[in-house]
């Protein structure tokens, strides 16, 4: 009498791992994005927008230009328009975005600056005639909508001031992202980044004698935030660069989308409190992020993104 051999044992289930290591740098990347905005804001106790503007980004300038030392040499006329240009929109989107600083709260102004994620595709329509997708389009109406709910509509001129030039500063980060992509390839990425960085610190603080702006007296807090936001920036330009060879560019955007709810929890963690009607905005706005990168695709070509 023969024993039945026990039937084969199934393989056990590998889980697919949905976060590695890259995921995860930009995890990281993400939460300092949102601690910056009350460090700029505690800053500002001390200095000006534009003197700490030109502080911070000439220290992030110093940095990367001691890690691309070793590429300096060939420096091109395209690398020196491109870096300029999109030097000129980061030097308009983040004064205007520490200007708003000035009278709105930082957790108010992380979830507005966080409206040009659903901006950029309406940039590439008029740059680079690339048409947006519908779900784009999906998204800008929802981070519309949540902008009137989070900067409380006044009679007149519909925001106040700080909200107004925060929403100005969109549009010049939307820029500066489509110009980065206008050029991508045809320039070396350490090269150009030494470039928009010292170009926006050197119109920061030539922008501060036609505007009237002082020179602010020493302070040990101004120096260890805007040296410290230097140091983030450098860090968080490396990382994004090594992390984004292996994470699709719509995966890393729903990272980033968490940039204002991080901004959020320090902020009340600070003492910030938004009210019922901003915490909705709020929401609005990284559904909007969150939308306007969905694609939809068939059973066989999905894929985890």
């Amino acid at each position: 009498m023969s024993i039945a051999s026990p039937p084969p044992i199934a393989p056990p289930v590998q889980p697919v791992l949905l976060f590695g290591k890259a995921e995860a740098a930009l995890i990281g990347v993400t939460m300092l994005w949102g601690a910056t905005f009350l460090i700029v804001q505690t800053a500002l106790h001390d200095s000006g927008p534009l003197f700490f503007v030109g502080l911070r980004f000439g220290t992030a300038a110093l940095l990367t230009l001691i890690l691309a030392r070793k590429v300096l040499r060939g420096f091109t006329r395209t690398e020196m328009v491109a870096g300029s240009a999109i030097g000129i929109g980061i030097f308009l989107g983040y004064t205007l975005q520490t200007w708003g600083l000035q009278y709105i709260p930082s957790s108010t102004s992380a979830f507005i600056t966080a409206a040009y994620v659903p901006l950029v595709p309406v940039f590439q329509w008029l740059i680079l005639h690339k048409r947006p997708h519908i779900m784009s389009w999906i998204g800008v109406a929802l981070a519309f909508s949540g902008l009137m709910l989070l900067a409380g509509p006044q009679p007149g001129l519909g925001f106040g001031m700080g909200e107004m030039l925060t929403l100005i500063s969109t549009l010049a980060i939307a820029l500066e992202i489509v110009l980065i992509s206008l050029w991508a390839g045809k320039v070396n990425v350490l090269r150009v980044t030494v470039v928009q960085l010292a170009v926006t610190s050197i119109l920061a603080f030539g922008a501060m004698v036609p505007m009237g702006e002082p020179v602010p007296g020493f302070s040990w807090l101004l120096v260890i935030c805007a040296c410290g936001l230097g140091v983030m920036s450098a860090v968080i330009q490396l990382v994004m660069n090594w992390a984004q060879r292996t994470v699709s560019a719509t995966r890393a955007t729903l990272i980033y989308a968490g940039e204002p709810v991080w901004a959020g929890i320090v902020g009340r963690l600070a003492g910030e409190r938004l009210p019922a009607a901003a915490l909705l905005g709020a929401v609005l706005i990284v559904a909007g992020v969150i939308v306007s990168e969905i694609r939809f695709k068939s059973k066989r070509s999905a894929k985890v993104i």
